[in-house]
C-alpha cells in the first residue's frame, strides 16, 4: 500500500519504450505509435538494438544511449531481458516502469519475474504489470499502451484487472463522449496493486470518481483501507466479475456452506463504501450521476408525469425495489392547485395531464423540489402533439440548474422522456446539462435505488453511533480454557456442551443445559429440569455427527427422568447404526424451550480465504441451507452495523412483528452479533461457529444449539489480528497514565462513540489554541468533521484520547495519519486549554511516538506555526528536527526520524 513514485507513472516528463518495433501489428509497434501520436508533450525515446528507425524516429540500441534519465520506462521486451533493462535505467535514476510483457507460467518464467522484481526493488522502481495492456493519462497526452484508440480527457479514473475489459470500456466510453483522467491495466500486479492506484486517484484533483473492474483482491486489508479512504472523498464504483457461487472452504458448519465468495464480496464492497454494479452501462451511468448529484438525505421520491400510465409504471417499479413514495405536503397541494388544471391527479405521482406544456412542468417541478417531504424527483414525459419533448425538457433543465445554484437544496432530479426519435433532442439536452436521463421508468427507478443504496453506504462511512452504546461482560479466561486446547486437537471441533460454555462466557443467553456421560446421568439432569415444571430436549454429543437430527440424535418433549434415560439409550444405538464408528461422548440434556412464537435464527462465523473472518446472519433451523435467507458482514461490528446486517435479510420482516405476533427484541439479536464479533477478535483461532437455532421473540434471545472449530494461528497474536480485513479496535493500547501533579487520566484509542464528547472538549479550548492547531479560527464543528476525527481506520491512522477516569470528558488528543506512501505519518496534538503545564501533551506525544515505532513507521512530521512556541519547544525536547516550510514562511516543519531513534535506543554490544 504505497503511492510512492506513481506520479512518475501517470505524469512523466519523459518516457523510454524498450522493445519498440516497426513491425505492423506487433505490440512494440502499437505502443510506439500510441506514444508518438497521443499528444504527449514530453520526450519519447524508442529503444530497439536491431532497428535504427522505428515509426520514422531514430531509435537507441540500449539504455546506455539514453541522453538523460527518463521518468518512465515502458517495457515490451522479452521477459529474460527485463531485469537487465530495469537495472540499467534504475542506475540512471528512473523510478517507474510499465511492463507490458507477459511471463510464461513455467519455472523459467517465474524465475525471470523474480529477477525483474529484485531489480525493481534494488532501485526503488514502482512497476505496473507485468502482463498488462498499459496505462493512459489523457490530460497529459500519454498513451503508454497497446489499446486501439486514444482516450478523451475527462474526470473518471479506471482501474482494470483485465486488459480486454479496459479496451472494451474505452471503446464504449468514447462512443458516448465519456472521458477519463487516467486508465490503468494492472496485469499480474507484481508491485502496483489496485489499492495503490485507489490511493493515488483519491488524492488526484483531476479525478472526480474511481471506477474499478475487479476479478479478485490480493490484499484484502489494503484494498478495504484504501477504498474506505477514497469513498469518503469521491464516488468509487465497481464491477466485480464472477458472481457464480463458490464455497468459502470445505466447512463443518451451515455458515461455512452458505457463505459464498460473491456474497462476501458484496459485504466487503459495501463496508468499504464502494457501490457495486452489474455491467458497463451501470458503471458509467452511476459514476456520471454521482459526480453531478450532491450527497442527499432521505429516500422519498416524488414523481411528475404528463401520463398516468407512465406514473403507475414508475410506482410499481419503486414498490418492487423497496423504495419509498413521497407524501406531498399541504402547502404543495395549494401551490399545485393554483398552477395546474382541476383535473390534475391530486396525489403523488403528480399527473399534470397530457396537454401539459413547459409552464406546467416548470411550476410543478418547482413546487415538488420545495416540498420538505420530497427528497428526489423523477420527471416523466410521454410524447404528445401538444408539447414537444424538447420544450418540456428546456423547462425542466431551467428549474434544475436554478435549483443547483441554490446551495441549500440540491435534490436529485432524474428524467425519462419516453419514445425514440421524437425525444432524442431532449435526451441530448439533459446529457449536456448533466441531468440523468433514462429510456424507461423502470430503468430510472433502478438507477434511483442504486443512488439510494450509495447514499446509505456513504452515510455508513461517517455515521455516529448512539451515545448510549451497549456493553457486556466477557470472561476471556473461561472461553480460552475451551478454545485454546481445541486448537491442538484433530479438527479443532468444539461440541455443543463446550460451545455452550464459550457463549455463556461472552454473555450470550444460552439454554439451561447439562452434559450427561451416560443414560443414568441424563436421567438425573432431566429430573432436575423437570422438577422445575419444564420439559427436556436431548441431543447427541459426538465429534462425528454434525447434523444431529439427520441420524436420530435429537429428542424433544421429554417429560420424565425415566423417559430421558430410555431416550439416551435409544439415541446412542440409533447414532451408532447411522454413523458406524461414531464416538458417543454423551448427551446434552436441555430445558425444552416453549416459546411458541419465537423465530429461529442463525448467527455464524466463517473463515474466508481472502477476507478472513466473516459473520453471517439469517433464518435458522434445520432447513437453513434450503431457505438460504442470509446476509454477511465483516467484523468488527457495533450494534448499528449489526442492525444493518439484519436489515438485509427477509427474516427481519418477521422480527419486526406481524399480525398478532409482537416484534422480537431486535436489539438483543444485534447484541449477539456484536458479541460473536468480539469473540472472533479475542480468539483469532476460532475459525467457524454456528449458533443455530438462536430463538428470538419479544422476551429476548436464547441460543439452543451451537458448534465451533478452532485452528492454531501461525505467527502468534499479531498474525491473528492481521487475519481481519478491517483492523479491529486495539483495546490492548488502553492504559491509565499519571500527570505531573499526580492525577490520573485514562488513555485509549479513539472510538466512534467519542464523537458525543468532542463538543465539550472544543468548548474547553481557547480560540487562539484552536487557531494554533487548525491554522484558523473556528467556532463550530460539523457532525461530519467530528465523525472524521472519531471514525479511524486503525490500519492507516491512530488517535489516542485522554479522558477523565470515568471517561466522561475528553482532556486531550494526539493523532497520526499515515501517508499513502507509508514512509511517514503526520502528527497532531491538542490539550484542553485549562490543563496546560501538567504534562498531558508530553504523555500523549510519547505514547504516539511509541506506537509509531511499534508499527514500523519511518518518520513522524508535523506543521507548526512559528508563534506556537510551546509546541516547538516540546517537539525539540522529544527529538524532532525543525526546518523551514518552503511554501509558507509562517510555518515550521518538524520531523522525527523513528528509525534513527530506534537505533540509538538499542543497547551497545558488550
Amino acid at each position: 500500500m504505497t503511492t510512492r513514485n506513481l506520479g512518475k507513472v501517470f505524469e512523466p516528463r519523459s518516457v523510454a519504450l524498450f522493445g519498440a518495433s516497426d513491425r505492423p501489428g506487433s505490440i512494440g509497434n502499437t505502443v510506439a505509435r500510441n506514444l508518438l501520436q497521443g499528444g504527449f508533450a514530453g520526450k519519447v525515446f524508442l529503444v530497439n538494438p536491431r532497428r535504427p528507425l522505428v515509426e520514422g524516429k531514430q531509435s537507441l540500441a540500449d539504455a546506455g544511449e539514453l541522453p538523460e534519465p527518463v521518468d518512465l520506462a515502458v517495457i515490451a521486451a522479452p521477459p529474460p531481458a527485463i531485469a537487465g533493462v530495469l537495472d540499467a535505467v534504475g542506475v540512471q535514476g528512473t523510478r517507474a516502469a510499465v511492463v507490458i510483457s507477459a511471463f510464461p507460467a513455467d519455472a523459467e518464467g517465474q524465475a525471470a519475474q523474480a529477477e525483474m522484481m529484485a531489480a525493481a526493488r534494488r532501485h526503488g522502481i514502482r512497476l505496473v504489470g507485468p502482463n498488462c495492456i498499459g496505462i493512459l493519462s489523457p490530460h497529459v497526452g500519454l498513451n503508454a499502451s497497446f489499446v486501439h484508440r486514444n482516450a478523451t480527457p475527462g474526470r473518471l479514473a479506471l482501474i482494470s484487472q483485465s486488459g480486454a475489459i479496459l479496451t472494451a470500456v474505452l471503446d464504449w466510453a468514447t462512443s458516448r463522449g465519456v472521458g477519463f483522467s487516467h486508465l490503468a491495466s494492472v496485469g499480474n500486479m507484481a508491485d502496483v496493486d489496485a489499492d495503490d492506484l485507489i490511493d493515488y486517484f483519491a488524492a488526484d484533483p483531476q479525478c472526480r470518481a474511481i471506477l474499478l473492474y475487479l476479478e479478485g483482491i490480493a490484499d484484502a486489508a489494503a484494498f478495504i483501507s484504501a477504498a474506505r479512504a477514497a469513498a469518503r472523498i469521491k464516488p468509487v464504483v465497481a464491477i466485480k466479475a464472477a458472481r457464480a457461487k463458490a464455497g468459502v472452504q470445505a466447512a463443518r458448519t451451515h455458515t461455512g456452506a452458505m457463505a459464498g465468495s460473491d456474497a462476501v464480496y458484496d459485504a466487503v464492497l459495501e463496508r468499504a463504501g464502494v457501490l457495486r454494479v452489474d455491467d458497463l452501462d451501470d458503471l458509467f451511468g452511476m459514476a456520471e450521476m454521482l459526480t453531478h448529484i450532491a450527497p442527499f438525505e432521505g429516500e422519498r421520491l416524488g414523481i411528475l408525469t404528463n401520463g398516468g400510465g407512465a406514473g403507475i409504471l414508475a410506482v410499481d417499479s419503486l414498490e418492487a425495489a423497496g423504495g419509498e413514495l413521497a407524501t406531498l405536503a399541504p402547502q404543495t397541494f395549494e401551490r399545485l392547485d393554483a398552477q395546474l388544471p382541476p383535473t390534475w391527479s391530486h396525489a403523488n405521482p403528480v399527473d399534470i395531464i397530457g396537454d401539459a406544456g413547459p409552464d406546467r412542468y416548470r411550476a410543478a417541478l418547482e413546487a415538488m423540489l420545495d416540498d420538505p417531504g420530497v427528497d428526489s424527483v423523477l420527471v416523466l414525459y410521454c410524447p404528445t402533439s401538444v408539447t414537444t419533448g424538447s420544450s418540456a425538457a428546456s423547462a425542466v433543465i431551467d428549474v434544475v440548474l436554478a435549483h443547483r445554484r441554490d446551495g441549500t437544496k440540491r435534490k436529485p432530479v432524474l428524467t425519462v422522456w419516453l419514445g425514440a426519435e421524437w425525444v432524442e433532442v431532449a435526451r441530448r439536452a439533459f446529457a449536456e446539462a448533466a441531468i440523468p436521463t433514462y429510456e424507461t421508468p423502470g430503468a430510472a427507478v433502478e438507477a434511483y435505488m442504486k443512488l439510494v443504496r450509495y447514499a446509505r453506504i456513504r452515510k455508513g462511512l461517517l455515521s455516529i453511533p448512539p451515545r448510549e452504546t451497549p456493553t457486556f461482560r466477557r470472561d476471556r479466561a473461561r472461553a480460552a480454557a475451551i478454545i485454546d486446547p481445541a486448537t491442538a486437537s484433530a479438527g479443532g471441533f468444539i461440541n455443543w456442551p463446550k460451545a455452550h460454555e464459550v457463549l455463556a462466557a461472552y454473555d450470550v443467553p444460552v439454554v439451561d443445559a447439562g452434559l450427561a456421560r451416560s443414560p443414568e446421568e441424563a436421567s438425573e439432569i432431566a429430573g432436575r429440569i423437570i422438577g422445575r415444571g419444564r420439559r427436556c430436549a436431548m441431543k447427541i454429543v459426538s465429534p462425528q455427527v454434525i447434523h444431529k437430527s439427520d441420524v436420530g440424535g435429537v429428542r424433544l418433549d421429554i417429560a420424565s427422568a425415566e423417559e430421558a434415560r430410555e431416550a439416551a439409550a435409544a439415541m446412542a444405538e440409533s447414532v451408532r447404526r447411522a454413523v458406524p464408528g461414531a464416538t458417543v461422548e454423551g448427551f446434552m440434556v436441555e430445558e425444552m424451550m416453549e416459546r411458541r412464537r419465537a423465530i429461529e435464527l442463525i448467527v455464524g462465523l466463517a473463515d474466508d480465504p481472502t477476507f478472513g473472518p466473516i459473520i453471517l446472519f439469517g433464518a435458522g433451523g434445520t432447513a437453513v441451507e434450503v431457505i438460504g435467507d442470509k446476509a454477511i458482514a465483516l467484523p468488527p461490528l457495533d450494534r448499528e452495523l449489526a442492525l444493518q446486517l439484519m436489515g438485509r435479510t427477509r427474516i427481519m420482516k418477521l422480527l419486526r412483528g406481524y399480525r398478532d405476533v409482537p416484534p422480537a427484541d431486535i436489539e438483543a439479536v444485534a447484541d449477539v452479533l456484536v458479541k460473536v464479533s468480539q469473540l472472533a477478535i479475542d480468539f483469532p483461532a476460532l475459525r467457524e461457529l454456528d449458533i443455530n437455532p438462536l430463538l428470538a421473540d419479544a422476551s429476548g434471545v436464547v441460543a439452543v444449539d451451537a458448534r465451533m472449530t478452532a485452528r492454531t494461528v501461525e505467527g502468534g497474536a499479531k498474525n491473528g489480528v492481521a487475519r481481519f480485513a478491517i483492523r479491529p479496535y486495539p483495546e490492548e493500547l488502553s492504559e491509565t497514565m499519571t500527570l505531573l501533579d499526580g492525577s490520573e487520566v485514562f488513555v485509549r484509542p479513539v472510538k466512534p462513540v467519542d464523537a458525543w464528547l468532542y463538543q465539550d472538549f472544543f468548548e474547553h479550548l481557547d480560540p487562539n489554541d484552536i487557531r494554533l492547531r487548525l491554522f484558523s479560527y473556528r467556532k463550530q464543528f460539523t457532525e461530519e468533521f467530528v465523525a472524521r476525527l472519531t471514525q479511524v481506520d486503525y490500519a492507516r491512522a491512530m488517535a489516542f484520547v485522554a479522558f477523565t477516569p470515568d471517561e466522561a470528558h475528553i482532556l486531550g488528543v494526539s493523532r497520526l495519519i499515515l501517508d499513502p506512501d507509508c514512509e511517514r505519518a503526520e502528527y497532531a496534538v491538542m490539550v484542553r486549554s485549562d490543563l496546560k503545564g501538567r504534562g498531558l501533551g508530553w504523555l500523549l506525544m510519547t505514547k504516539l511516538i511509541a506506537y509509531a515505532g511499534s508499527e514500523g513507521i519511518p518518520e513522524l512530521y508535523g506543521h507548526v506555526l512559528k508563534e506556537n512556541a510551546s509546541m516547538l519547544q516540546m517537539a525539540g525536547e522529544l527529538g524532532f528536527r525543525t526546518e523551514p516550510e518552503p511554501d509558507d514562511m509562517s510555518v515550521v516543519l518538524v520531523r522525527l526520524d523513528l528509525r534513527q531513534r530506534a537505533a540509538e535506543d538499542q543497547p551497545s554490544p558488550g
